[in-house]
């Protein structure tokens, strides 16, 4: 790659950090914010559920208008909002604003996400696009390892307002990136709404959107609430649950290497075998809780395989819009993080309802059966792919 390739790599890479950071340092404070607005800890889980679904809806709207237009402007445009937004959740002072100022970042961070994959797909060479699209992942992961636990320690010791202002700041160094480093030449793509949307009907496009979707729902039942489980079922003080996040983050970094690797080896058919693994440790959680040193164990592994389908998921996506809606590749490369959203939302939402109806640590077991849901698409999506295969190669004969 060339030393523009590597510095807009870079500059992506740091983008979704700053979007990754804004949006899971949430999870680290739902206790402040349910202290501070006097409000149950389900309700507080509430903001989680509420971005990840406005994200989800919001995102392949916007993506889909947006697209005829130019990425160098529309983006700078959107990081400023993403600032702006960060800011309004900071000075929030009732539950219902931060709630609103939470779905304005929400869209707009979808939206960014969408369009930092496009320019890595784009501008990088072909057998690059893999790696890049890794690494543009990555930010996600060092968000967990890096941001997250900053800004939780941050909120702990300042209060919750001053971690969004940390999240603002650093939208900030963003936009003074991006500014220099994206490319000014890649234009928009004229395609009506109604083309685009179409993409969203597909019956292969509909089977492979809720592979990620039930595979982080399942991990979002017990990490939106891992806070409260670290502190009531495990025992951890309070003083030390940044650092389990962080914990947590070091070990997902392995979790998108290991997703690159099966990006480059055909990633889609071991998927069904990766789900099944995640739903194995989900459920070991509900034993493993009975000692410190088994949770956290359990925990480990979970992050281990938070990441491993996102490089396969977006390259698949993009490769079913170039097979059958060409025009719609910007939307496409919005479908992997629209999808995650829709899972943290309903996995944040299944944990809200395991917590105030079952026990806490029921969460464990709840998450690993939507994991196996996850395996099963996985497994009808493989074999319409083989069935694809087999039916061209009939054809050539």
């Amino acid at each position: 790659m060339t030393r523009h390739h590597k510095l807009l790599t870079l500059n992506l890479f740091l983008l979704t950090f700053v979007l990754g950071t804004s949006e899971f340092v949430i999870v680290g404070l739902l206790t402040e914010v349910a202290a501070d607005f006097q409000i149950d800890i389900s309700t507080a889980g509430v903001l989680v559920s509420a971005f990840a679904l406005s994200f989800a809806i919001g995102t392949p709207i916007l993506t889909a208008l947006f697209s005829r237009f130019a990425k160098y402007p529309l983006m700078l445009t959107l990081i400023a909002i993403f600032i702006a937004g960060n800011i309004a959740t900071a000075l929030s002072e009732s539950y219902t604003l931060l709630l609103v100022s939470r779905i304005i970042t929400a869209v707009v961070t979808g939206v960014l996400i969408a369009l930092a994959m496009v320019v890595a797909s784009e501008t990088m060479p072909a057998e690059k696009r893999g790696a890049v699209i890794a690494i543009v992942f990555a930010g996600f992961t060092v968000a967990s390892v890096i941001g997250v636990p900053i800004g939780t320690s941050i909120g702990q010791w300042g209060g919750w307002q001053m971690a969004f202002g940390f999240t603002a700041m650093l939208g900030a160094i963003s936009l003074i990136f991006s500014w220099a480093t994206l490319p000014k030449g890649l234009k928009g793509t004229r395609s009506s709404l109604k083309n685009q949307i179409g993409l969203l009907a597909h019956p292969r496009i509909v089977i492979a959107f809720f592979i990620p979707a039930f595979s982080i729902a399942a991990t979002y039942t017990v990490y939106t609430y891992l806070t409260p489980l670290l502190q009531v079922v495990l025992g951890v003080p309070k003083r030390y649950i940044s650092l389990v996040f962080l914990l947590y983050g070091a070990v997902s970094i392995f979790s998108t290497l290991i997703g690159g690797k099966l990006a480059a080896r055909d990633g889609i058919s071991k998927l069904r075998y990766v789900f099944l693994i995640q739903a194995v440790i989900l459920a070991s959680l509900y034993v493993s809780s009975n000692s410190l040193v088994g949770g956290m164990v359990s925990i480990s592994f979970i992050a281990l395989v938070l990441y491993a389908m996102n490089s396969t998921m977006q390259l698949y996506f993009i490769d079913l819009a170039d097979r059958h809606f060409p025009a719609a590749r910007d939307l496409a490369s919005s479908l992997t993080p629209v999808s995650v959203n829709v899972g943290i939302a309903v996995g944040s939402a299944l944990g809200g309802w395991v917590t105030t109806n079952m026990r806490l640590i029921d969460i464990s077991w709840s998450g690993g059966i939507v994991a196996i849901a996850a395996s099963l698409l996985a497994v009808v999506s493989y074999r319409l792919d083989q069935q694809r295969q087999d039916g061209q190669k009939v054809f050539v004969n």
